[in-house]
């Protein structure tokens, strides 16, 4: 790794919704921040502890599902910080990772109707293109999990594409083996997390290319990234309550907030009860609270 000789505070990084991106080189930083995005606003209010639930959820997940992927590590004690960097300030919510080229499609594994894919399959009977069985209810487990790609948009709102939009994208032989890594790699986080009494009713992933390796990228399988069910209170046949953010988009929806404009602040029981919600499937999923694990 090469070492910064500059101060880490004079260093622009690449600021997304959520993670600020500091390029390091050969590495890349990513720090994983307490803001929180929804309708494709990042919100006034951000949700204490949740950068650091998806930072520390992320790596757990890279080091479980055993595939390649970019993480480095995510001890600030062994990332090439500049000596006058306050790595308090870092710890717990960075991630060091591998440097790659980012496929540019989001890549959606569905389990479960619910979301865009419900209200799509009342309208159709199909999602992304993909033909489903007549009579099922929202949130039903689907015959088996399906392959949605999206467009990855910089701003604004992804744009769900059929497969086949997908390979004029990035080429046959990269989505063929996308949509199998997806699969895959969805597949095994599920029977994992089953195991914990948590239902993955879908997820999105990320992929680069690393030299000639296509490997998982940025985050997975984190509340911010999936929808979390408990599998103690799955009833079919209607919404789910959910440890994600849906409870977020919930109270904006019943707000009267029109999603043109720039969105409220979320109030303080809101706020705690997302914050809540992280903290809860975190410690579900990994076994440990919070503070007792990087």
């Amino acid at each position: 790794m090469i070492v910064l000789q500059t101060s880490i505070s004079k260093m622009i990084p690449k600021r997304g919704k959520v993670r600020d991106i500091y390029d390091f080189g050969n590495s890349l930083l990513l720090v994983s921040s307490d803001r929180i995005s929804a309708f494709d606003w990042v919100l006034p209010s951000g949700i204490p502890d949740k950068g650091k639930v998806l930072n520390q959820l992320s790596a757990f997940w890279f080091r479980q599902l055993g595939v390649p992927n970019h993480l480095i590590t995510t001890d600030v004690a062994k990332m090439p910080f500049p000596k006058d960097t306050n790595l308090e300030t870092f710890d717990g919510r960075s991630m060091l990772g591998k440097k790659c080229k980012v496929v540019p499609i989001e890549c959606v594994v569905r389990g479960y109707l619910s979301g865009s894919g419900w209200k799509e399959y009342q309208k159709s009977g199909s999602v992304c293109g993909i033909k489903l069985p007549n009579g099922l209810r929202e949130s039903d487990p689907l015959p088996e999990p399906i392959f949605t790609p999206s467009t990855k948009a910089e701003t604004g709102h992804d744009e769900n594409i059929t497969f086949e939009q997908m390979i004029e994208i990035v080429g046959q032989d990269t989505s063929e083996k996308l949509r199998q890594k997806s699969l895959d790699i969805f597949r095994r986080g599920s029977e994992l997390a089953i195991k914990k009494g948590i239902i993955i009713a879908d997820t999105k992933f990320e992929f680069g290319f690393s030299e000639d390796e296509i490997i998982l990228i940025d985050e997975v399988l984190t509340p911010d990234s999936s929808r979390f069910w408990s599998a103690d209170c799955y009833q079919p046949g209607q919404g789910q309550p959910s440890y994600d953010k849906q409870f977020v988009r919930d109270w904006l929806t019943q707000s009267g907030w029109d999603k043109n404009s720039p969105p409220p602040e979320l109030p303080n029981e809101i706020v705690q009860k997302t914050q809540e919600k992280y903290l809860e499937v975190f410690r579900i999923l990994t076994g440990h609270s919070l503070n007792q694990t990087h």
